[in-house]
């Protein structure tokens, strides 16, 4: 058996999908590289992955708290807009996002995280 990659989980330490997330693999002994966007926002690079994978739409929270503090519910911005506005606030990203080799997830997705685990 093919030892299991690292994984990286982008979020917050507040969020609970975030630490469902980081002890969802440290229980399967996957060693967990997390990334908290509050102390350093995703990296443009790392953003795109996922904005290829998923679209841009995918990556946003709507219904997250920030969202409606920017008044963003009104304004009416593409996707593509409110993922770049996500670079310097990165609360309006929806967590985690999680990369598993060359895998990802966005949001809480454990079906999937399972599949992936096993997979190796």
């Amino acid at each position: 058996m093919a030892t299991a990659p690292s994984v990286q989980i982008f979020g917050f330490v507040d969020c609970q999908d975030t630490r469902k997330a980081q002890r969802f693999f440290a229980e399967r002994r996957v060693a967990v590289h997390f990334v908290d966007l509050k102390r350093r926002p995703a990296a443009a690079g790392e953003l795109r992955r996922f904005r290829e994978k998923f679209g841009a739409a995918a990556l946003v929270d709507r219904q997250g708290r920030r969202f409606e503090e920017l008044g963003l519910r009104v304004r009416g911005d593409s996707p593509e807009r409110l993922l770049e506005r996500a670079l310097t606030e990165p609360r309006l990203l929806r967590t985690p996002l999680v990369r598993f080799g060359s895998k990802l997830a966005v949001g809480h997705q454990a079906e999937e995280w399972r599949r992936w685990v096993e997979a190796y």
